[in-house]
């Protein structure tokens, strides 16, 4: 197995990018993210993930080694294949999933396209006990108090309300926090919409 790959990048496309290693050009398929960082003629470091099919080989390539672990403990869930595993760490940062799945948090995992509503709750099904297990998940679980704001404001957004008012229901929840222990995201999405009940 390909583990990573660094070398020269000779060439970057809308879905990935070619690597020059040993004289040899790799085609690596990249998530956006991966391939804002990489430039044309400057050298590069990509952890990678090689997917055989029967009629195909494919490397898929990481800016991180913990964007690799997620994008393989993705698609140990079912009905989770590498094109929809790369979708999710298109639309979100590793931290952002763990969060999701850890609470349960449906919401933002459904803004990827190809995860409905039912497949949101199998991989937080699937995954929930299995993600805890990977490198500096707790770490994200602790700082999460500092990012539940946007992801509350933009579950918000999704189910309907404009931002100004999703603005303001987060700060009425962070109001009411004051200093308090942060709970999971989907309790503070289940306040902040009993809070616009009234203004919709």
């Amino acid at each position: 197995m390909i583990a990573s790959v660094r070398g020269k990048v000779a060439a970057v496309s809308p879905d990935g990018a070619v690597i020059e290693v040993g004289g040899v050009g790799l085609a690596v398929q990249c998530s956006p993210h991966t391939l804002a960082e990489l430039r044309v003629g400057q050298e590069a470091r990509l952890a990678t993930s090689l997917v055989v099919r029967e009629d195909s080989l494919t490397l898929y390539g990481f800016a991180d080694d913990e964007a690799k672990q997620l994008f393989e403990l993705l698609q140990t869930a079912t009905g989770v294949g590498p094109r929809l595993a790369q979708a999710v760490l298109a639309v979100h940062t590793p931290e952002v999933v763990r969060r999701a799945i850890s609470a349960s948090d449906t919401s933002t995992l459904t803004q990827v396209p190809g995860i409905g509503k039912k497949g949101a709750e199998r991989l937080v099904l699937e995954l929930r006990d299995k993600i805890g297990a990977l490198p500096g998940a707790g770490a994200a679980l602790v700082v999460g108090g500092a990012v539940w704001p946007e992801q509350v404001r933009q579950a918000l957004v999704g189910l309907g309300w404009n931002e100004k008012q999703a603005d303001q229901a987060v700060a009425a929840v962070a109001e009411q926090l004051d200093g308090q222990t942060v709970p999971p995201v989907p309790v503070l999405l289940k306040q902040a919409i009993r809070m616009l009940g009234t203004i919709r």
